[in-house]
């Protein structure tokens, strides 16, 4: 994984249910959850403060189980490498923060280099890359090392936005009990799970056609495909060398959206949006309505009622018009 461009961490503001990759569909795989206070096997880790319980390390099989109490807490995701100490100082931060909240958190751990596949269902290019899900959907932090103080005000923020949404729970005895049983996906949304979870974006994206090939309104099957060909042309990306490429080229439309897709997939969700509307205001035909197409996946991606889909509309209108 490579070392991300210097940027600042995304902005409290700019925190909502959406982000790169829709998440929803790892709660119907779960079983049984944990009861609270003991989240998941394989809690704690090297350095973890006193083997708290709201901390664990995180692998395929109990992932679903973390979106699925992320119904009842903020789930934050550390997507770390052992092997980074700018990923070991910012861990023991969140271990830190989290262990203060006493419940109030979860913190699952992911080690990139033992499970690649959740790191790609994050888009994490670099480590440390941390995330958080609240009610199934991910909400990007930063993807670079950050002060603590900084980490503090966005976990800060992170539980705000959780309890204007709902999601204000404890896992300590005598807090909330276990979310209800999800109801299971349909089967071609299920699919796509499934090929998402095995690595093969062609493959769920497939199935998210043949979804909306059956019902042309299916906006969560939108959505889903959306993503998945987001993950799909991002697989494998060396971001250093894209944001190079891009910086280079200016009018070129490949290399311009290639780094869109890595600002939507990191949280820069504005600077994504405004290169492309940039770009689209530069050329003209074919090129033109590549990156107008492209725009508007990037809108699903986001959220169509994100108010930063919204403001991005009306500057597309106003750069083809």
């Amino acid at each position: 994984m490579s070392t991300p461009n210097h940027r600042p961490a995304p902005a409290a503001s700019t925190m909502n249910l959406r982000g790169a990759v829709d998440l929803s569909g790892l709660k119907a795989r779960a079983t049984a959850p944990p009861a609270a206070g003991a989240p998941a096997p394989g809690q704690g880790g090297a350095g973890a403060p006193a083997a708290s319980p709201y901390i664990v390390e995180v692998s395929e099989q109990t992932f679903p189980q973390l979106v699925q109490l992320s119904e009842q807490v903020p789930v934050i995701i550390d997507l770390y490498s052992a092997r980074s100490p700018e990923s070991v100082q910012v861990s023991n931060v969140l271990k830190s923060i989290v262990t203060e909240h006493d419940g109030k958190l979860l913190l699952g751990r992911v080690d990139v280099e033992a499970f690649p596949q959740i790191a790609q269902a994050f888009q994490a290019v670099a480590v440390p890359t941390v995330a958080a899900v609240l009610k199934g959907q991910p909400v990007p932090l930063f993807d670079r090392a950050v002060p603590e103080e900084q980490i503090r005000a966005l976990v800060a923020e992170l539980l705000q936005v959780a309890a204007a949404n709902g999601v204000a729970g404890t896992l300590n005895e005598g807090g909330a009990g276990e979310p209800a049983e999800e109801a299971p996906l349909p089967p071609l949304h299920q699919e796509a799970y499934d090929a998402i979870v095995a690595g093969d974006y062609d493959g769920a994206a497939a199935a998210y056609r043949k979804a909306l090939a059956e019902q042309p309104a299916d906006a969560e099957a939108k959505a889903g495909l959306a993503q998945v060909e987001l993950m799909a042309r991002l697989k494998g990306a060396d971001a250093e060398k894209l944001r190079t490429e891009a910086a280079a080229n200016p009018d070129d439309v490949d290399a311009q959206l290639a780094v869109a897709d890595l600002d939507v997939s990191g949280g820069h969700v504005e600077d994504a949006f405004n290169r492309v509307v940039r770009l689209i205001a530069r050329v003209f035909g074919d090129d033109r309505e590549k990156a107008r197409l492209r725009l508007l996946d990037l809108f699903e991606v986001v959220g169509t009622t994100d108010p930063r889909v919204t403001k991005a509309r009306s500057a597309l209108a106003r750069a083809l018009f």
